[in-house]
């Protein structure tokens, strides 16, 4: 599977096809090559002249035609479908999971962008929005608890424009935009909005943690953000891709919104959903950016104080609206001086928050396993994600078998922070009702009177421990 997104991660690919190409010729191995995904979307007619590297190309949408592809491919044809699906959904499309010790899985509800941005291949390569119908997101949901999975992302290229038109809107919802946002597109009239969906799909078990990825700022009305505040086991971490920091250079980029709408939007997540973390995309170098402009971004990263970013040096996609009516004329050098500040600043923003913020709290965490690297003085730790999705590290008491914890939620003390994850201490093992009930307002360290000790060598099947500060504890 591919990605088109941006140029790095199609070099890396085609860097893929020349040494299977090798092996090939080297070994003489009758080995049949298939690019699948956006980049053959994107891409078709390219990989099949490459001189012979790929046997098979197929689009996002083609997946059907694989086995009738494959088929043709064992008979020496190069062959490709990229025909893009105004109606696939991959509704009855169900993962076939191998793996009993998974603990998270991503389940796609939604596929397609109608946003049309200045820099996006997406609705080139994914096409317009299609949502799955709801009740088939729900069962799988269900089957997902049914075979142990502790946490689920939701996924679509704009998950939270998600609508399933097939259904009634029972609920009256108002403004499915956040205030100050505007699209370039019709909306659709009707129909179960993604605020609804996520509040069925909470409500199956209220021990599996909920997220979803990538969403849209435009698609955060109030009525989204009151459903995941009502919800502990929908995560209280956002994702706002801000693109810029600049009026201008978002006008250009055909976001939607201003730099003010933006922070109005912040402040509002802020206000109802108590200790949110904030997450975002930025791009550095689009077409024609001022230094100005920038430094807009720079102060943005600053202002808000994301706890993660994900930060790019622009490059530009073929069929794009940029492609068409603009100029790549940021010089490569300037772009990449402009990232390393951009990145530098974040992590600045976010280190000093983490530490001001989080050092003395205690977090949930849901453990996937034995961290990769042990305490400077020789400790083993585990690690595992914060609802804020930071990676946390944490050290055991003696006698306390870190095996046993994995697919479990813990409270663990956070002792240092830096700009991208926590370090701290299993306190005990806990649940998502347990922490929260403890925890008000929603996220802060639960209260001394939810802490139930057990004795070391019980844990972690004793009484369980939700949380208390550290000085709540020992008094």
């Amino acid at each position: 599977m591919t990605c088109a997104i941006r140029d790095g991660a199609e070099q890396k690919i085609w860097a893929r096809l020349d040494q299977l190409k090798a092996m090939r010729t080297k070994q003489g191995l009758s080995l049949k090559v298939g690019v699948l995904g956006c980049m053959a979307e994107r891409l078709r007619d390219k990989l099949l002249d490459q001189g012979k590297l790929v046997d098979v190309v197929c689009g996002p949408d083609a997946y059907r035609s694989l086995p009738y592809l494959l088929a043709l491919a064992d008979e020496n044809h190069q062959v490709a479908n990229v025909m893009l699906s105004a109606d696939e959904t991959y509704a009855d499309i169900m993962p076939l999971r191998l793996d009993p010790s998974q603990i998270s899985a991503h389940l796609s509800i939604m596929r397609g962008c109608n946003n049309m941005c200045a820099f996006c291949i997406v609705p080139f390569t994914r096409g317009t929005e299609r949502s799955r119908p709801i009740q088939s997101i729900v069962d799988e949901v269900r089957k997902l608890c049914e075979q142990g999975i502790r946490e689920v992302t939701l996924l679509g290229q704009n998950v939270n424009s998600y609508r399933d038109t097939t259904a009634i809107n029972a609920l009256g919802l108002g403004s499915d935009l956040a205030p100050g946002f505007s699209t370039i597109y019709k909306r659709k009239d009707g129909g179960l909005r993604f605020a609804e969906l996520i509040d069925r799909v909470a409500a199956v078990d209220p021990e599996l943690r909920i997220r979803f990825t990538s969403p849209h700022p435009k698609d955060f009305p109030d009525d989204l953000l009151h459903v995941i505040r009502a919800h502990p086991n929908i995560c209280n971490q956002l994702h706002l891709p801000a693109q810029s920091g600049s009026t201008t250079m978002l006008q250009r980029m055909r976001r939607g919104y201003s730099r003010d709408a933006f922070l109005s939007l912040v402040e509002r997540a802020r206000a109802l959903i108590p200790n949110v973390a904030l997450s975002t995309d930025i791009i550095a170098g689009f077409c024609g950016e001022t230094e100005a402009e920038h430094q807009d971004t720079v102060s943005l990263m600053r202002d808000v104080a994301f706890d993660q970013a994900f930060m790019f040096a622009y490059s530009m996609r073929e069929k794009t609206f940029a492609h068409r009516h603009m100029e790549d004329n940021v010089p490569a050098g300037v772009k990449s001086r402009r990232l390393a500040e951009i990145i530098a600043t974040h992590y600045d923003a976010a280190k000093s928050k983490h530490q001001r913020m989080l050092v003395g709290t205690w977090q949930l965490v849901l453990v996937d396993g034995k961290a990769r690297r042990n305490t400077k003085d020789g400790r083993e730790q585990y690690a595992g994600r914060a609802e804020s999705n930071l990676k946390v590290h944490f050290t055991l008491p003696d006698g306390v078998m870190g095996e046993s914890l994995v697919g479990k939620y813990v409270a663990v003390e956070v002792h240092t922070a830096s700009g991208a994850s926590l370090s701290g201490e299993f306190r005990g093992v806990s649940s998502i009702r347990e922490f929260h009930a403890a925890s008000e307002p929603r996220g802060m360290t639960p209260t001394a009177s939810a802490v139930a000790p057990a004795p070391v060598g019980a844990l972690p099947t004793a009484e369980r421990v939700v949380g208390a500060t550290a000085s709540s504890a020992s008094g």
